[in-house]
Order: C-alpha cells, then sequence, then structure tokens
C-alpha cells in the first residue's frame, strides 16, 4: 500500500468530517476540526490518500498555539486530531503524517509542536512532556507535551505561557 501525502483541499472538508467521525468515540474532533477552520485558527492540514482505492487513508491538523518565552512570542502550534481510517492502522500511515506535518511546519519555521496525547505514543515522534513543564495551560501535565523544531533547539528563556486557540476551550477538554 502506498499514500501520497498532501496538502488538504476543500474537495477533502466532507472525506476528513467523515474519517474523524468514525476514529473517535464521539464527535468532539470533527467539531474541533470545524470550528479551527472556522476560526482561522489551521495552520496545516495534510492528508494520506490511498490513490489505488481512491480513499482517504488518513488526516492530521495542525492549530496555531499563542506560546511566550521569555516576554517573546514563539511561533508554535498544536497537533490534533490525528486520525487514520481502519483498513490504514498499524501501517505507518501516521507516522508518515506526523513527519511530513513536522517538515513543514519547521520549513516554514514554526518553533515547537505541542499535542496533547499518550505519552509512550507520541514519545516515540520526540514529543517530551519536559519540553512542556513550565508553561502556564490548563492541560498542563504528562499529557502535555512538546517537540521542539528548528534542529531540536530548545526557545531559551523562562517557558511563560502555552495558549491553545479557542476552539479547544470550547470542548471542554
Amino acid at each position: 500500500m502506498t499514500v501520497t501525502v498532501r496538502p488538504a483541499r476543500a474537495e477533502d472538508v466532507a472525506a476528513i468530517d467523515a474519517l474523524l467521525r468514525e476514529s473517535f468515540p464521539a464527535p468532539d474532533e470533527a467539531t474541533l476540526v470545524r470550528d479551527l477552520c472556522m476560526d482561522g485558527d489551521m495552520v496545516l492540514t495534510l492528508v494520506a490518500q490511498d490513490d489505488a482505492a481512491d480513499a482517504l487513508a488518513g488526516a492530521i491538523v495542525f492549530s496555531r498555539m499563542e506560546v511566550t518565552v521569555a516576554g517573546k512570542q514563539v511561533a508554535a502550534v498544536a497537533l490534533a486530531p490525528l486520525a487514520v481510517a481502519a483498513p490504514y492502522r498499524r501501517q505507518g500511515v501516521a507516522e508518515v503524517l506526523v513527519r511530513a506535518g513536522h517538515d513543514r511546519l519547521e520549513a516554514e519555521g514554526v518553533v515547537l509542536s505541542f499535542v496533547l496525547g499518550e505519552p509512550d505514543y507520541y514519545g516515540r515522534f520526540g514529543y517530551d512532556a519536559a519540553v512542556a513543564r513550565n508553561f502556564a495551560s490548563p492541560y498542563a501535565g504528562d499529557y502535555f507535551m512538546a517537540l521542539p523544531l528548528q534542529g531540536g533547539l530548545v526557545p531559551c528563556g523562562v517557558r511563560e505561557e502555552a495558549r491553545h486557540a479557542p476552539a479547544f476551550a470550547r470542548l471542554g477538554v
């Protein structure tokens, strides 16, 4: 199986919504993506397309965050959600999406990527709770992790705030 990773297009919206509704037990992730898009907080959405089957294999979304270190705004994003269609799970689709997302974000000058998720899973991509520690966030804890991009350099100075887009707070997470 070969998938092509590309930026999402307008014609992908319905398939992404269906994927998110099928992949999670509640519609929260689909609502989050809709709200991020409507609020203008979407930074990058990539899809994995199985061209042979003309099917959406997976999708990943990165949204804008307000992050300050030593009194300065730092370019940062939140990874959420990441979803892979059932027939494509455990075949490396998620890894391809995450790595492609990181590459694009790094090329665009993003310094940090944050995620709320399972440490064992996201740790394999380099996300670490220690990097996110000391940022003021309602999500602070073991599941709040960050990945330094730009060659792995962590911005120097006091970690002050890491604020997700308002759509996250509306979920009540």
